[in-house]
């Protein structure tokens, strides 16, 4: 094991000292921040990996600025400068592809691929084949649905309907149109309103609204309004701005699904309140559901197979953290709980040698907390009733705490695993090709006319100072930096 180690770590040194070609390699970093936004990661987190890949290759000069749709990386300083600009597509990746890019991340990182390599890679992670067949994914989709109705609309009637609805919506989601993505969203809401309101008033459903969100959990946005709450906190107001925009929009469009379908049943105001369970399920239901919702992400995101244990953990510390934010704070904020508590245990799983990415875990912790799902009963509510916009400014709240919690686990972990780091000085270095004349020090400009060689050999104005250089402190320049 020690001979493969070093063997390995031989070969990556004699990688990184061979000369990169600067096309090739903006090329594979605007690829890996390209597969990374379809990775569903935050912009700050993206612009950290790049710069550790460029430093890695040698290449600490390389600036990058990442935003939600398009990628910019620029090469050297000068006549010689160059940027390389890219508009990201919309696509999102399956969990499967999610793992085969984090490889490819942790490898350059240690510049133990070589670029041209790595382009190839990630054209074959692209083209990756789903892991199983289109009535394994559409069971997947109906059994997530099904578990997330348990915890929702706890009662048997309405985690049948939401199994056949999440069925339903499994299979038209198999229809590939760029088209139809648009709008989709909008005619899966309308489809399943019109079949929860026909059968609320001979089915004892439970609350209809709610059980509306379990078919329709796969749209909601509740990852990218966490992520855009994150993003604003992290200084990246472009990124985060734009992310709840279209969130807020993804919310309006489903809702507007759900209310044209109230319009065309004719239904009264409170269909679309809260209604009170009158039989509970037993307690141990909820338990049954995050099962349920772990294995229908499994399968209908074609996770790999070592990672459904980890999914599974998360679900439930994220579960656990939620059931008691809400009997210790309350419901509105319980999320924070949840989020405070599950993020660190994300973060660990990601660190060990048999884990798996960050991201396989926190996508379905994030819809298991439900911030979109409660954003889009408070939406709902707002426009359908007359006293429902307490209920949206509540469904943000809780987005603001998810995210909240976020933050503060993940500082919590870093300062336990990582330990204090220093504060990142701000610095610029000055091109070679603009050093000024050497200035005089202090005491000579107090002594007029005292000769240069009495003080010469001074460092210059616009050279590089060494142990203030990114490399020394750990900061990076603050040109284009994101």
């Amino acid at each position: 094991m020690a001979t493969t180690a070093t063997t390995r770590r031989r070969s990556d040194e004699d990688r990184r000292d061979r000369p990169v070609d600067l096309d090739v390699l903006r090329t594979f970093l605007l690829g890996l921040a390209e597969g990374l936004i379809a990775a569903d990661e935050s912009v700050d987190r993206i612009g950290d990996v790049m710069t550790a890949v460029s430093r890695a290759y040698g290449r600490d000069e390389i600036d990058i600025a990442v935003m939600p749709t398009m990628i910019i990386v620029g090469t050297g300083s000068g006549e010689s400068g160059r940027v390389a600009v890219r508009t990201a597509v919309n696509v999102s990746f399956r969990f499967d592809q999610i793992a085969a890019l984090y490889v490819l991340v942790d490898e350059a990182k240690r510049a133990a691929v070589d670029p041209l390599d790595g382009i190839r890679r990630l054209n074959e992670i692209g083209a990756m084949r789903q892991r199983h067949g289109w009535l394994v994914r559409t069971f997947g989709h109906a059994l997530l649905t099904t578990g997330l109705a348990l915890l929702l609309a706890p009662t048997w009637q309405g985690a049948l309907v939401a199994f056949g609805l999440g069925a339903l919506i499994g299979l038209l989601k198999l229809v590939r149109s760029r088209t139809l993505q648009l709008v989709f969203p909008v005619f899966a809401a309308f489809v399943c309103a019109i079949v929860v309101f026909l059968l609320a008033p001979h089915v004892e459903i439970g609350d209809p609204i709610r059980l509306l969100i379990a078919p329709l959990a796969t749209f909601l946005p509740g990852g990218m309004l966490t992520t855009a709450t994150m993003e604003l906190a992290a200084g990246q107001m472009i990124a985060g701005s734009a992310r709840l925009v279209f969130g807020l929009v993804q919310l309006s469009l489903l809702s507007f699904g759900i209310l044209a379908a109230g319009t065309v049943i004719g239904v009264a105001d409170s269909s679309y309140a809260p209604l009170e369970v009158t039989a509970p399920l037993p307690w141990w239901v909820p338990l049954i559901g995050v099962l349920c919702f772990a294995v229908g992400n499994h399968l209908h995101f074609s996770a790999p197979p070592s990672a459904f244990g980890w999914i599974l953990l998360a679900l439930v510390v994220a579960y656990a953290g939620q059931s008691v934010g809400s009997a210790l704070v309350g419901s509105t904020v319980s999320g924070f709980i949840g989020a405070l508590a599950m993020t660190p245990v994300v973060l660990w799983i990601a660190t060990l040698r048999s884990g798996t990415p960050a991201q396989l875990t926190f996508l379905p912790a994030f819809w298991l907390l439900v911030p979109g799902a409660a954003g889009l009963v408070g939406l709902t509510e707002a426009v359908g009733t007359a006293a429902g916009l307490e209920d949206f400014v509540t469904a943000l709240t809780s987005v603001m705490s998810i995210a909240l919690g976020v933050l503060i686990g993940t500082a919590l972990y870093r300062a336990v695993h990582h330990g204090a780091e220093g504060i990142a000085q701000f610095h610029v270095d000055v091109p070679a090709a603009l050093h000024e004349e050497e200035q005089p020090p202090l005491w000579a400009r107090f002594v007029p006319g005292t000769p240069r060689s009495f003080w010469g050999g001074g460092r210059r104005r616009g050279t590089t100072d060494t142990s203030r250089s990114p490399s020394a402190t750990g900061s990076s320049s603050a040109v284009a930096q994101t």
